[in-house]
C-alpha cells in the first residue's frame, strides 16, 4: 500500500528501451535546423532533450501509440517519429549507423503497433499533462506521482474527466491542497491514490464514484470521512494512515466489502470494541503508532470477527483482549504494558517485545500457537500455559529476568528455535529424550556448565551461542564412536574455557563457525585441529596462544582467522588455503614472515598492526601488494620530533565487514587537531552505501576547523559543521543518507578547574560513550523512530508515510542523518550536540556504530576494555564481541584513552621564552632532519595497503579540501626554525591565521611498478607504488619548521623591491620541483589578489586518514594543485579554497623588509636571527574559505 519513495536515475528505469545522442529535426518541414538532442525511447513514449538540459526535467515527450515511424529517404538512416491525433506532432532522428537505424526502427514499430493502456509520467515536475494524451482512447492506468498537478490548466486535473476509459489514477505526492472535485465525474474509475496531498476533507460528490475499489488517502490532514462514502460498495481498500482522525469512521459500517481497518499514525487515544463489534465484516485491525492509552469494553459480547491486530508503538500500559475469541496475530511491541490478557483459542503468533511486561494470561491453552516473542520485558519465568502448548516452534524470551528454564520447554517436541538470552539462567535441565531443537541462544547468562545430554539429544542442533557465561568445560558430543551432531555454528566467546575443551570440539565434524575469543586458551591442539575440515570461520582472539597448529592448512575451506591480542610469534601456514579472505594476526608477537611465492588469490585483507617487532621487507610488501586491505605499523624514525604525539590521548580503530561483502562503516581519526591543541574522532555509518560514508571521512574534519575559526561557541560550530557537510552532500548528488558521528576534544577556556573538555555531535544511530570512574556516561542521542518517540511524532506531524517495517518512507529507520536531501522535512541533518569538561577520572572514549551498540550494553563495552591496556586491542575487542554475540553486519569501534592530567606535560620549558602570537620562534638548528621521503609518525600507528580504486577516485572528487601540511622547504634555520614542543595541555598562543587541517583522503599511485617513486632512486619504507591504494597513518602537524636533507639555495641576489611591493609586503613562495618535496624559496612580486588566483605552488608531505596512513606524492598526486588549478566557485561540493593557504604565504611587515634582505644575502652564513620584539609583530589577516 506505501510507495516506497526511493530515488532513482532515469537511467536506471527498467522502461527506457533505447536512448543515444543524435541529429535531430523537429516538424515536417525543413524550418527547423538540425541540432544534437539526447533521444530516450522510454516505455511507449519518444523523450527528445537538449543534451546540457536533460537532467532538468526540460523535455519533449511523443507519444508513439498509434503513430508513426517512417524513414527519411532524402537523408540516409533517418526515421521520423509522428504522434497519433489531430495535432500530431513529428521528430526527425538521423542515426550514424545502419545497426543503430534498425534497432531504433525495429523497437520503435513495435511500440507504434501496440494499444497503451499503461501511461507512466511519475517524477516528471509536470504541471498538466501533454495535450495528445487525451486522444488515445485505450489509456486504463495514468500514474502521475511526484509531479506539481494543476487544477485549471488546458491538460491539467480538471480536464482528466476526457478520459472515458480510465480506471487507476496515481496523483499522489502532487501537493494539491485540495480534492479535484472534476474526478469524481470519472465513473469508470476502479483506483484512486490521493496520498500525501494535504488534504483536509473529501467531497460529498466522492460518493458518485460507484465502481471505485481502491482509495488511497495516506498523509493527509483528513479527521473525518463524508456519508456519501458509504455509496461506494464495491471499496474493498481504504488508506487513511497518518492522518489527523481521533477514532473510527463510521463510514465503515457501511463499507461491507473492506475487510481492513487501516489507521496507522493516526490521533486515536481510547479504542472502542463496541464500535468494532459492530463491523463484522472487519477483520484485521491496524492502529500503530496512534495515541492509544485505554480500551473501553462496552458489553460481554465477543467479537468473532478480528482475526490480526496491530497495536505497535503505543501507550497501552494494560491490555485485555481476552473478548476478541477469533484473534489469531497480536502485535503489540513497545508500548507500556505491564500485564497482557488475551484468548487462546485461536491465537498462532504473538509479539510483544520491549514492554514491561511481568505477566501473560492467556486462556485456554493456545493450541494453535507457533510463535512466541516476549524478549526485553521483565518476566521472571515462562509462562506455564507456554509450557503447555503442543505446536511451539519459536520461543524468544530474551532480556528478561529469568532464573530458569522449564523442563518442558527444553524437551518440547515441537520447539526449533529457543532464545534465553540476557536472562539470569543459572543452569539448564538435563535431557532426556531427544528433541527437535536447532537454534539455542542463551548467552548472557550465568552458566558454569551445559547439560551433558545437550549434544546427544539435540542432534538437529545447528546453532548455539553460549558467550558470555562462565563456562570451564564442554558437554561430549556423542556417547559412541561416531558423532551424529549436526552442529554447525558454535559461539563460545567470553568464558572461562581452557584447552580441556578443544577435544570435545572434534565431535563436530560439520562445524562451520567456531568462536573462542577471549578464554583462556594456551594451546590448540595440531590434532583436533586437523579433523575440523568443514571449519570456514575461526575466531581465536583474545587468548594466550603463541602458535596457531600447521594443521590448519587441512582446513580447506577456512575462509576467515581471527587471532589478535595472543603472544604468537610464528605466522600460522594459512597463505596456502585456497579459499583464505581475511586474517587477522593484529597485537601479537609476530617478529617475521615466511610467505609463499604466490599467495592465493581470494587474500582480502591481512591485519598485522600491533606486532611491535614485525620486520616487513620490500619484496615481501611487494608480494602483498595485490591485497586489498593490507594494515601494518608504521615504525617511528629515530629523529622524530616527539610533538607529533599527544601524551593526553591515544586511539585504536577496528572495522569489521560481518557477512556482508562490503564495508559501509568509515571513522575519522586525528590525535593531533588545529596544530596539536586539540583531537577530533568520528564514526560514519552508511548503512548500504559505501561511499557515503568515506566522503564524510575526507572532509569533515576540515569543515569542523572551518567552523572553529570563526566561531568559539561548541553549538554553533558544531552546528555548523554538520550542516554544511549535508550542503555538501546535496551539491553531489548524493541522494542516499549517512549516520555521523564526532568528537572534539580541546583546552577548556570556560572552566578553570578543567583542562579540556569534550564535545560531541551525533545524527544517526552512531554513538560516543564516555568512561568516568570506571562507569559509562552516554554522550549521543540515538535519533531513530522505535528508540525516540518525539522524533518519530515529529515525523508523523510532517506527514511521512511510516512504512510496517519502521522506515520513513520505506527507506530508512534514522529520522536525522547527513544526507537524504529529497526526504526533507521528515529527515533533518541538525545534530544532538553535548559538552562535557574532561577531569582526571576520565577513563577512555568509545565510539561505535548501530550494530556495536545493538549487541553490546555500555556497561559491558567500558567494562570489557578499561582494562586493556592497547587502544587497538580493546576496539578489535569490541567488534570481535559484538560478533560472537551475533552480529553479522558492519560493525566498527573505536577507543580512545584518555590521561588528562599534569603530568602529561611534554613542553620543553627550561627558560626557554615562550613564542610570540605570530612569526617566527626562537632560533633553534635542526642538524639530522628526517628525509623528506620518509615522513614522520607517531608510534604505533598503522599502515593500511589497498588496491581497491573507490577511495581513490573519491579522493580526486575531494581533493580541493584535503589540504596539505607544508614543510618549510629552503629556509635557512634561522628565518624559520623549529618551533618549541608545546604540550596539549599548554598550547602555542594561536596567531589567529586559519590553517587548514589535512583530510584524511586515500591516494591511488600508478607512476610505477617498481615500489618506487618515478624520481626516487630509494624505494619508500612501507609503500608500495605499484597501483594499489596506498593508506598510511601519521601525523603531520607538527611538521612545519623543519628542514631537509635537500633544501636548495636561496637566490643569491633578489630582485630590489619597488615602493608599492614594500607597501604591500614581501610574500615567499615555494615552487614544487619533484615528488619528493624540494623547493626552491622566491620572492614573489605579486600582489594578495594575484596569488590567489594563482595555481598553488604547495608540496603535499603526506595525508592523514582515519586509520591511519600517509604517502610519498607524486606530480600527478597532488590533489591540492589540481584542485586550485580548476576554476574556483564560490559554491560546490568540496569547492576549492578561494585563498592562498596560510602556509603557502611568508608575509614579512615592512619593518622588517631589510632585515630579511640582509639575511637572505648571508644565508650560506647561517647567521640566526634575532628575534623581534612583540609590538613589532604583525598579524596576518585572518582568511576563511567556509561553506556557510
Amino acid at each position: 500500500m506505501f510507495n516506497g519513495e526511493k530515488p532513482c536515475q532515469m537511467d536506471h528505469l527498467d522502461r527506457i528501451l533505447l536512448s543515444g545522442i543524435y541529429n535531430v529535426r523537429k516538424g515536417k518541414t525543413q524550418l527547423h535546423k538540425w541540432a544534437e538532442r539526447l533521444v530516450v525511447l522510454c516505455g511507449t513514449c519518444l523523450i527528445v532533450s537538449s543534451v546540457k538540459d536533460c537532467q532538468t526535467g526540460k523535455m519533449h515527450i511523443l507519444p508513439l501509440v498509434g503513430g508513426k515511424v517512417e524513414e527519411v529517404k532524402r537523408r540516409q538512416y533517418s526515421l521520423a517519429f509522428s504522434s497519433a491525433g489531430a495535432q500530431a506532432q513529428t521528430y526527425h532522428v538521423s542515426f550514424e549507423t545502419l545497426a543503430e537505424y534498425q534497432r531504433w526502427q525495429r523497437q520503435a514499430s513495435k511500440v507504434v503497433s501496440q494499444r497503451i493502456s499503461t501511461v507512466d509520467l511519475s517524477c516528471q515536475s509536470l504541471e498538466e499533462v501533454p495535450e495528445h494524451l487525451f486522444y488515445s482512447q485505450d489509456i486504463t492506468y495514468l500514474n502521475l506521482r511526484h509531479n506539481f498537478m494543476q487544477l485549471e490548466r488546458p491538460g491539467g486535473l480538471d480536464t482528466f474527466y476526457k478520459f472515458s476509459q480510465l480506471k487507476g489514477l496515481n496523483l499522489s505526492h502532487n501537493k494539491l491542497g485540495l480534492f479535484p472535485v472534476l474526478l469524481c465525474e470519472i465513473s469508470t474509475l476502479t483506483e484512486l491514490n490521493l496520498s500525501c496531498n494535504g488534504l483536509h476533507d473529501l467531497p460529498s460528490q466522492i460518493g458518485n464514484l460507484l465502481n471505485l475499489q481502491t482509495l488511497c488517502l495516506d498523509g493527509n490532514l483528513l479527521t473525518t470521512l463524508p456519508e456519501e462514502l458509504g455509496n461506494l460498495q464495491q471499496l474493498s481498500s481504504l488508506g487513511i494512515s497518518f492522518n489527523n482522525f481521533s477514532q473510527i469512521p463510521e463510514v465503515y459500517e457501511k463499507l461491507m466489502m473492506l475487510d481492513k481497518v487501516v489507521m496507522a499514525g493516526n490521533r486515536v487515544e481510547v479504542l472502542h470494541l463496541g464500535v468494532l463489534n459492530r463491523m463484522s465484516h472487519i477483520k484485521h485491525v491496524d492502529l500503530r503508532m496512534n495515541h492509544l492509552k485505554t480500551m473501553v469494553i462496552e458489553n460481554l459480547e465477543g467479537n468473532k470477527y478480528i482475526t490480526h491486530m496491530d497495536l505497535r508503538d503505543n501507550q497501552l500500559t494494560d491490555l485485555d483482549l481476552s473478548s476478541l475469541c477469533n484473534l489469531e496475530q497480536l502485535h503489540c511491541e513497545r508500548n507500556q504494558l505491564r500485564e497482557l490478557t488475551l484468548s487462546g483459542f485461536s491465537l498462532r503468533t504473538l509479539y510483544a517485545n520491549s514492554n514491561r511486561l511481568t505477566a501473560v494470561n492467556v486462556y485456554p491453552v493456545p493450541s494453535l500457537l507457533t510463535s512466541l516473542e516476549l524478549s526485553r520485558n521483565l518476566l521472571e519465568c515462562v509462562p506455564d500455559w507456554a509450557c503447555e502448548t503442543k505446536k511451539i516452534e519459536i520461543l524468544d524470551v530474551s532480556y528478561n529476568l529469568l532464573t530458569e528454564v522449564p523442563m518442558r520447554i527444553l524437551s518440547s517436541l515441537s520447539l526449533r528455535k529457543l532464545m534465553v538470552g540476557h536472562n539470569h539462567v543459572q543452569n539448564l535441565p538435563a535431557l532426556v529424550e531427544h528433541i527437535p531443537l536447532e537454534v539455542l541462544d542463551i548467552q548472557h547468562n550465568l552458566l558454569t556448565r551445559l547439560p551433558d545430554t545437550l549434544f546427544s539429544k539435540a542432534l538437529n542442533l545447528r546453532y548455539l551461542n553460549a558467550s558470555a557465561n562462565s563456562l570451564e568445560s564442554l558437554p561430549s558430543a556423542c556417547a559412541g564412536e561416531e558423532s551424529l551432531s549436526a552442529l554447525q555454528l558454535l559461539y563460545l566467546t567470553n568464558n572461562l574455557l581452557t584447552d580441556q575443551c578443544v577435544p570435545v570440539l572434534v565431535g563436530h565434524p560439520h562445524l562451520r563457525i567456531l568462536h573462542l575469543a577471549n578464554n583462556q586458551l594456551q594451546t590448540f591442539p595440531a590434532s583436533k585441529l586437523n579433523k575440523l575440515e568443514q571449519l570456514e570461520e575461526l575466531n581465536l582472539s583474545g587468548n594466550k596462544l603463541k602458535t596457531i597448529p600447521t594443521t590448519i592448512a587441512n582446513c580447506r575451506r577456512l575462509h576467515t582467522l581471527v587471532a589478535h591480542s595472543n603472544n604468537i610469534s610464528i605466522f600460522p601456514e594459512i597463505l596456502q588455503l585456497p579459499q583464505i579472505q581475511f586474517v587477522d594476526l593484529s597485537c601479537n608477537d609476530l617478529t617475521e614472515i615466511l610467505i609463499p611465492e604466490t599467495l592465493p588469490a581470494t587474500l582480502q585483507d591481512l591485519d598485522l598492526t600491533g606486532n611491535t617487532n614485525l620486520v616487513l621487507e620490500h619484496k615481501t610488501l611487494d608480494t602483498f601488494s595485490h591485497i586489498t586491505t593490507l594494515k601494518i605499523d608504521q615504525k617511528p624514525l629515530p629523529t622524530t620530533d616527539s610533538t607529533v604525539t599527544s601524551t593526553f590521548w591515544s586511539h585504536g580503530l577496528a572495522e569489521m565487514a560481518g557477512q556482508r561483502n562490503k564495508l559501509c562503516v568509515s571513522a575519522l581519526a586525528v590525535d593531533n587537531f588545529a596544530e596539536g591543541v586539540g583531537a577530533v574522532y568520528g564514526m560514519f555509518d552508511g548503512d548500504r552505501n559505501e561511499e557515503l560514508p568515506r566522503l564524510l571521512q575526507c572532509t569533515m574534519a576540515d569543515v569542523l576547523l572551518e567552523e572553529v575559526q570563526q566561531s568559539t561557541n561548541d553549538t554553533v560550530f558544531m552546528a555548523n559543521t554538520f550542516l554544511v557537510s549535508h550542503r555538501k552532500l546535496g551539491m553531489a548528488g548524493q541522494k542516499l543518507g549517512s549516520s555521523a558521528l564526532l568528537c572534539y576534544i580541546r583546552p577548556d577556556t570556560a572552566d578553570p578547574t578543567s583542562s579540556f573538555s569534550l564535545t560531541v555531535a551525533n545524527v544517526g544511530t552512531c554513538q560516543a560513550v564516555l568512561c568516568r570512574s570506571g562507569k559509562p556516561v552516554p554522550l549521543s542521542k540515538v535519533f531513530s523512530l522505535e528508540q525516540d518517540p518525539q522524533e518519530a511524532q515529529r515525523v508523523k506531524d510532517q506527514k511521512a508515510i511510516i512504512t510496517e517495517d519502521n522506515k520513513v518512507n520505506g527507506v530508512t529507520c534514522c529520522t536525522r542523518m547527513l544526507g537524504c536531501t529529497y526526504l526533507y522535512p521528515w529527515i533533518l541533518p541538525k545534530p544532538h550536540i553535548s559538552s562535557i569538561p574532561l577531569t582526571i577520572q576520565d577513563e577512555l572514549l568509545i565510539l561505535g556504530n548501530k550494530a556495536l551498540w545493538e549487541h553490546l550494553s555500555y556497561t559491558e563495552a567500558v567494562n570489557a576494555v578499561r582494562r586493556v591496556q592497547d587502544p587497538l586491542a580493546a576496539s578489535k575487542k569490541l567488534c570481535t564481541l559484538a560478533q560472537s554475540y551475533g552480529c553479522q553486519d558492519n560493525v566498527g569501534a573505536m577507543v580512545v584513552y584518555l590521561n588528562i592530567g599534569e603530568e602529561g606535560c611534554t613542553c620543553e620549558m627550561n627558560g626557554l621564552s615562550l613564542p610570540g602570537p605570530v612569526g617566527f620562534a626562537p632560533t633553534t638548528i635542526i642538524k639530522d632532519p628526517p628525509k623528506p621521503t620518509t615522513p614522520s609518525s607517531s608510534s604505533g600507528i598503522a599502515s593500511e595497503f589497498s588496491s581497491e580504486m573507490s577511495t581513490s577516485e573519491v579522493s580526486s572528487e575531494v581533493g580541493s579540501t584535503a589540504s596539505d601540511e607544508h614543510n618549510t622547504v629552503g629556509l635557512d634555520a634561522g628565518l624559520l626554525p623549529r618551533p618549541e614542543r608545546r604540550c596539549s595541555l599548554h598550547p602555542m598562543p594561536t596567531s589567529g591565521v586559519f590553517q587548514r587541517q589535512p583530510s584524511c583522503a586515500t591516494f591511488s599511485s600508478n607512476q610505477s611498478d617498481n615500489g618506487l617513486d618515478s624520481d626516487d632512486d630509494q624505494p619508500v619504507e612501507g609503500v608500495i607504488t605499484n597501483g594499489s591504494k596506498v593508506e598510511v597513518e601519521v601525523d603531520i602537524h607538527c611538521c612545519r619548521g623543519r628542514d631537509l636533507d635537500n633544501s636548495p639555495t636561496l637566490m643569491e641576489n633578489p630582485p630590489a623591491l619597488c615602493p608599492e611591493e614594500r607597501a604591500r609586503g614581501l610574500f615567499f613562495g615555494i615552487r614544487r620541483q619533484n615528488s619528493v618535496n624540494s623547493g626552491i624559496l622566491l620572492p614573489v612580486s605579486k600582489d594578495k589578489t594575484e596569488l590567489q588566483k594563482s595555481p598553488s605552488t604547495s608540496c603535499l608531505y603526506g595525508k592523514k586518514l582515519s586509520n591511519g596512513s600517509i604517502v610519498p606524492l607524486e606530480d600527478s598526486l597532488n590533489l591540492i594543485e589540481v584542485a586550485t588549478e580548476a576554476p574556483k566557485k564560490k559554491t560546490g561540493y568540496f569547492a576549492a579554497p578561494t585563498q592562498l593557504e596560510p602556509e603557502d604565504q611568508f608575509v614579512v611587515p615592512r619593518d622588517l623588509e631589510e632585515e630579511v634582505k640582509e639575511q637572505m644575502k648571508h644565508h650560506q652564513e647561517c647567521r640566526p636571527e634575532p628575534e623581534p620584539s612583540e609590538e613589532d609583530r604583525t598579524e596576518l589577516p585572518e582568511e576563511f574559505d567556509t561553506a556557510l
